[in-house]
């Protein structure tokens, strides 16, 4: 009986491992394409002027909010894409990307009609100085055309990861960056006899490849006889306000809780700008630098909480515990690996950067702050986004999120300040004291077992 125990145990491993690796390497990829076009965008508009970086980076914030929101409702309704998805239901699976679409727009059109009829005010909220006023307000002014074109493309990648179809949203979110890069080398600086735009030129970048890899996107889609995702009109928009109801019930906390992150990762990076503009550009860096680090935390937690949500469908509670295990104790590892590399790589990343020694000295501070901050950081998000939410515990989620993030990270870093007056370094250790309080309430949760929901009404099994 004990060998027959341990072999199913083995067994349940090896399958966890191998979803994970399945499922979790095209996450990790894309992740790591996602990040790199930011990374590209700070190198190549960096070597302009650090006021340039500091536009671009405070026009930035305002594509932050909104794309996180967008990810928020994503999140929220692939809770519910995933469950379908694991029992087979596409009818009801194609109604949830429905829901996905019209409220894309719903809300891309009026973010872009208020960003370009009110460009200044929203850079003037990170940033006094005159010139990184002037170049934000024509960076955003451009950019902000593509907030709809970006939505529509996740719209078709966050349910392509429901159900596991990864190879072609990769590939062309690999196309889409290597044309943003081109397009800035030929924009930005004015090669191959196109005039030399700065930051304008970076805009147009970004506009043109968000427009190409959303064609791309909905075309890999509908050039296929049976995509799941390949829909009608009325199969998709013929949802049910009950369904609606459900897939808002779960999505709303979510919306609420990455919306209100992400006003308090602006709000923070508002109160670093008033340090100076080298301390915004720091940020942005510092920023767009741990995230690329980071993209392996966000792809396995991408791909944990599809597995973890597919197996909660079927109504498999206690598989779903014991993967959930598994994700943690992945976490660990990277935490170790990923806090080294941080710090062994910090000065072949400033050196990228031609700054003055006083702002390359900040960097690396900052670099090295954020690489012990790593940790809590990440076991937080892991047990969240990779565990809580896709057992559909999002109103917990909302409450721990927005409590620390914005209850408390925004206070510690105004009074690390204005009050304080601390160097960039220590002000941003004194925001990440937040996380190292937050995972202890996070697991705590976790062990209660309360956030494991089942919506496709399959019964439990033990």
């Amino acid at each position: 009986m004990l060998s027959i125990e341990r072999k199913n145990l083995n067994d349940e491993t090896g399958d966890f491992f191998r979803k994970l690796t399945i499922i979790g390497i095209p996450m990790v990829i894309q992740q790591i394409i996602s990040v790199t076009l930011n990374l590209a965008d700070t190198i190549m508009v960096g070597k302009v002027s650090e006021n340039a970086l500091a536009a671009v980076g405070a026009a930035n914030q305002v594509y932050f909010i909104f794309s996180i929101v967008i990810f928020g409702i994503f999140s929220g309704a692939a809770v519910h894409a995933v469950q379908y998805w694991g029992v087979g239901d596409i009818a009801s699976l194609r109604k949830i990307v429905g829901i996905d679409y019209t409220m894309c727009i719903v809300l891309a059109v009026p973010a872009a009609a208020a960003v370009y009829f009110a460009a200044p005010f929203f850079i003037r909220i990170f940033s006094s100085e005159p010139e990184v006023i002037s170049l934000g307000t024509q960076y955003i002014k451009i950019a902000c055309f593509s907030y709809l074109f970006a939505g529509l493309s996740f719209v078709i990648s966050y349910n392509s990861r429901a159900i596991q179809d990864l190879k072609y949203p990769t590939i062309i979110n690999a196309c889409a960056i290597l044309t943003n890069i081109f397009l800035n080398y030929v924009l930005i600086y004015g090669n191959f006899g196109a005039p030399a735009l700065g930051v304008r030129g970076a805009a147009i970048a970004t506009t043109a490849a968000r427009v190409l890899e959303c064609g791309a996107m909905l075309f890999s889609v509908y050039i296929r006889k049976e995509h799941p995702l390949k829909a009608g009109f009325k199969q998709m928009f013929s949802y049910s306000r009950t369904l609606f109801a459900s897939v808002m019930k779960t999505a709303v906390p979510v919306i609420i809780t990455e919306g209100m992150w992400a006003v308090s990762v602006s709000a923070i990076f508002a109160a670093y700008g008033r340090i100076s503009a080298s301390a915004l550009a720091v940020s942005q860096i510092a920023v767009t630098v741990t995230d690329f680090f980071q993209t392996v935390y966000f792809g396995l937690g991408n791909a944990s909480s599809v597995i973890i949500g597919e197996v909660l469908g079927r109504g498999r509670k206690d598989m779903a515990y014991s993967y959930s295990r598994k994700v943690l104790n992945v976490t660990w590892v990277l935490n170790i690996i990923m806090t080294a590399v941080i710090i062994l790589a910090r000065t072949p990343i400033a050196d990228i950067y031609d700054f003055s020694s006083e702002t390359t000295e900040m960097l690396m501070k900052v670099l090295l702050v954020y690489a012990i901050a790593l940790a809590p950081k990440m076991l937080a998000y892991m047990t969240i986004c990779a565990i809580l939410r896709a057992g559909g515990d999002t109103v917990f989620c909302m409450y721990i999120d927005v409590g620390f993030n914005v209850g408390l990270q925004i206070p510690l870093a105004y009074i690390g300040v204005l009050l304080l007056k601390w160097p960039l370094h220590w002000v941003m250790a004194l925001v990440s004291v937040a996380d190292f309080i937050k995972v202890f309430f996070c697991y705590r949760r976790y062990y209660s077992k309360k956030w494991m929901n089942i919506f496709t009404g399959r019964d439990e099994i033990c």
